[in-house]
Order: structure tokens, then C-alpha cells, then sequence
């Protein structure tokens, strides 16, 4: 039985392409009831179309995170909460950064003391990779979000269990790499590529919505969660897509030109998933980091074993070859159905 069962479950951005697929697999644990908070109604009203068979009582309710009276609507009478919900573009932030910290920060202190009001058991925070060491603005709006977090389960009673999960590129996201590469090749080039020794972390977005559950089935405080993933170089993944999907489009593989466009406002060459500054804090484990809170939470489960020295980027970690990428994105089939229905 999961932890989950008998459970009321609020998702901010709960329409999204990882609120979604959260949502998903939250109603096979059998919840008593799933509350979906977005402020998009075209995503809302798709996923209730999506999910208009299930048994499972779903209620979606439109509404802004920086709304704090809204906010504590969706609270009512919830349990869990997975806080996914977030203005999470780069160059949008950095253009918009008035609006990241509106939404990324305190937006998340509107979640966080709504969820103490209510008297939330749980509350699991998305952030991303771009929060270690962060160099654009939605990095730091995200930094900002997981220390708000963390903190919160030191500055009160702790009845609410309150951590956060770090991850890379989920496969096939909205705005992320791989899907624009997808969009440019089917409609014959070019693929727009800003270095190609750029590196970068990616995952399924079902292994991204395991950390989340994992992490709030792990129950300690202040934490964040952190899963080992490969990365990809991403001039490999121009020229992989490019080679197996072409044809797929109609397109001459030698047709579909790689335009190299230079590095976009608040981008970096490699992320990192362990800052240097954190290493001290980072406990190992098989398949995952657990970064323990600076401040002092007591909860009797501070203690670090199979430390780690070294950060973690996306230039140390495993990079996969080309057929490796193919082989990915062929295991997830969301990707080429996605890129059909936008393109």
C-alpha cells in the first residue's frame, strides 16, 4: 500500500507535462482525492479529458500561485502536496525576471504557508538543475525556492514533512531540447544548436516523477533529493535526431541544415546537479544524492555517510553516444506523438 493511499493530494501545475504524468501515476496508488492547481485552462481541460474515465475523484481548480487567498482555497483539506508549478524558461526569466520571482519564490511561500495553515503531512518542491551554483535568473529564483523550502520545516513545528527534488532535462518537457529539435526537424531545418559541447542532463519523465514520489515517501526533513542521471553533448543529440527522424518527416538527412546560433542569455555550458558548496551536506546512495539541510534540523537522520568530493555536472557525469540518445527517446513514445500534435 502506498503512502499515498486514502491520501488528498494537491499538484500545482498539475497540467504541465511533468504535473500530468504525476498525476497519473498518483491515482494508481488509489488516493481518496487528486486536486489539480494550474493557472492554464487549455492544459486543465485537456487533462480532464485525458482522465475523464478514471475512478478516482479528480477536482481542478484554475488559479495563480502569487494569489495567496487562492492558494489557500486549494489547501483546504489536503494532505500531500507536490509543488510543480513554476515559471521554469531561461531566457523568458531573464528577460522576465520581475515575474520568476513572483511565482518561483513567492509563489512557493504562498504553498508553504498555506500548507502550515491547513496542516499539510507533506510537501515536496520541484526545482532543477539550475539551481546549483545558478548563473540566469530562473536558477536563482529556483535556489531561492529550495532554501524557502527547507528552511520552512526549521522555522515551525514540523508536522508538515517539507523537501524538495533536483533534476535535468525530463524528456520531452515543454520548451526543452529535445521537442524544439523535433519541431525544427519536421518542418525541414534548420536545428538551431547554441554550442554544440553544451551539456546537459536528461531523463524520462517517468524516472523524474519516481524521484518525486520517492521523496515523499522518504519522510525526513529539509531535504533535497537529487537522482543520477546521464547527460548528452548537444551537438550529438542535433546530429542523432537528425539522422534516425529526417526521414521519418520526408526530409533529406543532407537537407536539414545544424545552425550553430551561440550561447542565449543565462545559459551555460554544462550544469550541475552538486554545487561544490554542498558537497559537505551530500550523502550517496545507489541510485540517488540526498543533500541534508545547512540549518539545524533536528529529526535524528542528519547523519552522512558515503560522502561526496567532487560536484556533479553534466561534463563528469556518464554521456551517452548517439545510439544511446535514439534509444532513449525510443523508449518514450511521448516524445514523437507530442511533436506531432504541436507541429
Amino acid at each position: 500500500m502506498s503512502s499515498l493511499t486514502n491520501k488528498t493530494v494537491l499538484v500545482t501545475g498539475g497540467g504541465g507535462f511533468i504535473g500530468s504524468t504525476l498525476v497519473e501515476q498518483i491515482i494508481e496508488t488509489d488516493p481518496t482525492m487528486v486536486r489539480v492547481f494550474d493557472h492554464d485552462q487549455q492544459r486543465m481541460f485537456r487533462l480532464q479529458n485525458q482522465l475523464e474515465q478514471s475512478e478516482t475523484s479528480l477536482q481542478y481548480l484554475l488559479g495563480d500561485l502569487r494569489d495567496r487567498s487562492r492558494v489557500s482555497r486549494a489547501m483546504e483539506g489536503i494532505d500531500v502536496v507536490f509543488h510543480v508549478g513554476a515559471i521554469k524558461h531561461v531566457e523568458m526569466s531573464e528577460y522576465n525576471p520581475t515575474e520568476a520571482v513572483q511565482t518561483n519564490i513567492r509563489g512557493t511561500r504562498n504553498l508553504i504557508q498555506a500548507a502550515i495553515e491547513k496542516g499539510v503531512d507533506s510537501f515536496t518542491a520541484v526545482s532543477t538543475d539550475k539551481a546549483a551554483d545558478p548563473s540566469s535568473v530562473m536558477g536563482a529564483t529556483k535556489l531561492i525556492m529550495e532554501r524557502v523550502v527547507t528552511a520552512a520545516g526549521a522555522e515551525h513545528d514540523r508536522n508538515t514533512n517539507f523537501n524538495c527534488v533536483r533534476f535535468g532535462n525530463v524528456l520531452g518537457s515543454t520548451g526543452s531540447v529535445v521537442p524544439i529539435f523535433f519541431d525544427q526537424i519536421s518542418n525541414g531545418g534548420p536545428i538551431t544548436v547554441t554550442n554544440p559541447d553544451m551539456t546537459r542532463f536528461i531523463m524520462p519523465v517517468e524516472r523524474a516523477v519516481e524521484l518525486v514520489l520517492s521523496a515523499h515517501e522518504y519522510g525526513a526533513q529539509g531535504r533535497i533529493f537529487v537522482l543520477k542521471m546521464p547527460a548528452f553533448r548537444v551537438g550529438d543529440l542535433a546530429k542523432a535526431l537528425k539522422s534516425t527522424y529526417a526521414p521519418k518527416y520526408g526530409f533529406s538527412r543532407d537537407n536539414i541544415e545544424i545552425e550553430y546560433i551561440g550561447r542565449r542569455p543565462g545559459e551555460r555550458t554544462h550544469e550541475k546537479l552538486l554545487s561544490h558548496e554542498e558537497l559537505a551536506r551530500v550523502e550517496e546512495r545507489k541510485e540517488m544524492f540526498v543533500i541534508h539541510p545547512d540549518i539545524n534540523v533536528d529529526d535524528g537522520l542528519s547523519t552522512i555517510s558515503n560522502s561526496v568530493e567532487r560536484e556533479y555536472t553534466s561534463a563528469n557525469a556518464t554521456l551517452l553516444e548517439r545510439d544511446e540518445i535514439i534509444s532513449l527517446i525510443n523508449r518514450t513514445n511521448a516524445i514523437e506523438e507530442k511533436v506531432e500534435v504541436e507541429v
